[in-house]
């Protein structure tokens, strides 16, 4: 039996969320170093690149912005996390049985969210200070050079930390389908968040009666 994890427009925001990732972070590669330059034959030339990457840019946060405050309720950080995180290195021996019971995402997915959240604010706020030629003159040049910086780092920690969200989603068998069609097995809800399969299995009880 399958129960519902993510509502389609949860799901359909995930996905338009992470092809406007990989357009900002290829139109930014190709922009960021002459060895990447060659990215920005897929987006019309180096021209083109340096105009898209922003609104690429803008409209990943835009998306995310939804897909925050559709998810943020289940990323508050809870005794049950910190609990998790001291167990961590049982999960790395591959000794999944010994860690605690977990609710909707465990302490790294939760991590992984709000990493999210702050690189995309600061790859906001420091993309508009040296956007040009719109904004970037409303700022003095060493505090452009420093939003460069803060930008480019911004980006790193973003870049890691999708790929640990890949890398965990392929790790855990069945974690995918959760994306791509909505629902998980029963069976695999109490074996990865126990605690959510049991307030799920409750609301449906309730729902019956």
């Amino acid at each position: 039996m399958f129960i519902t994890r993510y509502r389609d427009m949860t799901r359909m925001n995930h996905w338009a969320v992470a092809l406007l990732f990989i357009c900002a972070g290829l139109t930014g590669l190709a922009l960021f170093h002459p060895s990447m330059f060659f990215f920005s034959v897929f987006f019309g030339g180096g021209q083109w690149t340096r105009i898209l990457h922003p609104f690429f840019g803008l409209l990943m946060v835009l998306g995310f912005v939804f897909l925050f405050f559709a998810v943020v309720r289940d990323n508050f950080w809870t005794k049950t996390d910190t609990a998790w995180v001291k167990k961590a290195p049982e999960l790395l021996k591959g000794n999944e049985h010994a860690m605690p019971p977990v609710h909707k995402y465990n302490a790294g997915q939760k991590a992984v969210f709000w990493i999210f959240a702050v690189s995309l604010v600061l790859l906001l706020i420091t993309g508009f200070m040296f956007w040009q030629p719109w904004f970037a003159d409303f700022f003095p040049i060493p505090l452009r050079r420093f939003a460069m910086l803060v930008h480019a780092a911004s980006a790193l920690a973003l870049v890691l930390s999708v790929i640990m969200h890949v890398y965990a989603a392929i790790w855990v068998k069945g974690s995918f389908r959760a994306m791509t069609r909505g629902t998980v097995h029963e069976d695999w809800a109490k074996s990865h968040h126990p605690l959510w399969y049991k307030e799920v299995a409750e609301d449906a009880k309730r729902n019956k009666r």
